[in-house]
């Protein structure tokens, strides 16, 4: 094939939504903040089904374990089932609190002693519709208007702020 018959690049239709923070911690605390920790960082208002009933959000730390959260009246409402399982360096998940079934892969990088890059991809919106694509999630406008990429931000942010408070220091961010 000769420089001029190359056959035309398709670009993705529907790319992942990348998002990405460093934290001011070594990636074992930080990875274990994520998992361990996430029912008092991650902020369920708006990025949870039970909002201000959410009482704890669990991580059941092993490849087929759920991500769900619990509500004050013993209501689960699963997120997800963990696909990859590698501690402290990375994990990924089925994500269902999207219309249809997504994927999520967060990585844990150490740059330095401590310092950590956390690095999301929330990937799969081949199996939505363009309906779906434009509906709203926890924020207005869905994947179509960036919602999912401004969540992912907010997500990451409060990630970082509980992985760097000390330690003795509470980390609710509801």
């Amino acid at each position: 094939m000769t420089a001029h018959s190359r056959p035309p690049i398709t670009p993705l239709r529907r790319p992942p939504v990348r998002q990405a923070t460093l934290v001011r911690s070594d990636v074992d605390h930080t990875f274990q903040v994520f998992v361990r920790e996430i029912g008092a960082w991650w902020p369920v208002q708006p990025f949870s089904a039970g909002q201000d009933q959410v009482r704890d959000v669990t991580v059941e730390q092993r490849v087929g374990g759920r991500v769900y959260e619990t509500w004050q009246d013993g209501t689960v409402v699963e997120w997800g089932v963990l696909l990859v399982w590698q501690p402290p360096h990375r994990f990924t998940m089925t994500w269902t609190g999207t219309p249809a079934p997504t994927e999520v892969a967060l990585t844990f990088t150490a740059l330095g002693p401590a310092l950590t890059r956390v690095a999301v991809e929330h990937r799969g919106w081949e199996s939505l519709t363009e309906a779906q694509l434009s509906q709203d999630c926890a924020l207005p406008g869905g994947y179509t208007s960036g919602g999912y990429s401004k969540g992912w931000a907010t997500i990451l942010a409060c990630l970082a702020a509980a992985a760097e408070a000390p330690r003795s220091q509470p980390r609710r961010h509801r």
